[in-house]
C-alpha cells in the first residue's frame, strides 16, 4: 500500500521539478548596426546568428547599446531594455508551445516610436528592424534561452537525461527538505 503512494509521490514531485525549471532567460537588445572599415568583434549574445544578421541587413559591425535579461516564470512578465536615448518596453502576455506572445514599445526618449505585437519563438531569435540612427540601423533583438541550459554552464551537469532528471530531482527535494 505504501509503495504505489510512493511512486505516485515521485512521479508528481518529477513532474512539477520539469515544470518548475521550464522558464526561459530571455535576453532582449538594442543594437546598432552599421558598416564600418575596421569593425569591431561581434558580442557574444549576438555571435549565434552572426552570419544571419549580416546577410538579413547587410552591416558588418554590431554594436549592443542596451540590454537586459529577464528570467519568464508565468509569461505575463515585462522588462525594459534601455540605452542613453533609447528604451524596448516588452511585456508578455502568456505562453504557447511555440513560445511567448509580446507586445513591444519601443521609446527614444519619451516619445513612442514602435508599438507592436510579436510572437517571440523559443527555436529562433527575433529581430526587428528600427530607425536609422547615424549611418547605422538600429535593430531589436530578443532571444529566449533556456534557464536549465544556463545552469548546467555553471554547474558542469551530465547530459545524459537520466541524470539530468535525477539531479533536477534531488535539487527538488531538498527544496521543499531543507
Amino acid at each position: 500500500m505504501l509503495r504505489p503512494l510512493l511512486i505516485a509521490a515521485v512521479v508528481v514531485l518529477a513532474v512539477g521539478v520539469v515544470s518548475a525549471d521550464a522558464a526561459h532567460a530571455v535576453w532582449s537588445g538594442l543594437v546598432i548596426a552599421e558598416n564600418v572599415p575596421q569593425p569591431a568583434a561581434i558580442p557574444p549574445e549576438l555571435t549565434k546568428f552572426e552570419q544571419t544578421l549580416k546577410d538579413l541587413f547587410g552591416y558588418n559591425q554590431f554594436e549592443v547599446i542596451g540590454q537586459s535579461n529577464k528570467t519568464l516564470r508565468t509569461g505575463e512578465e515585462d522588462w525594459l531594455a534601455a540605452s542613453k536615448y533609447f528604451s524596448l518596453h516588452c511585456d508578455a502576455r502568456g505562453e504557447s508551445d511555440a513560445g511567448y506572445a509580446l507586445n513591444l514599445k519601443l521609446y527614444k526618449e519619451k516619445d513612442i516610436l514602435l508599438e507592436t505585437e510579436a510572437n517571440l519563438s523559443r527555436s529562433s531569435p527575433l529581430v526587428i528592424k528600427g530607425p536609422q540612427v547615424g549611418n547605422g540601423q538600429l535593430l531589436l533583438v530578443l532571444v529566449v534561452k533556456d534557464d536549465e541550459q544556463i545552469h548546467r554552464r555553471r554547474r558542469a551537469e551530465p547530459a545524459n537525461p537520466i541524470s539530468a532528471g535525477w539531479y533536477r530531482l534531488r535539487r527538488a527535494i531538498h527544496r521543499i527538505i531543507p
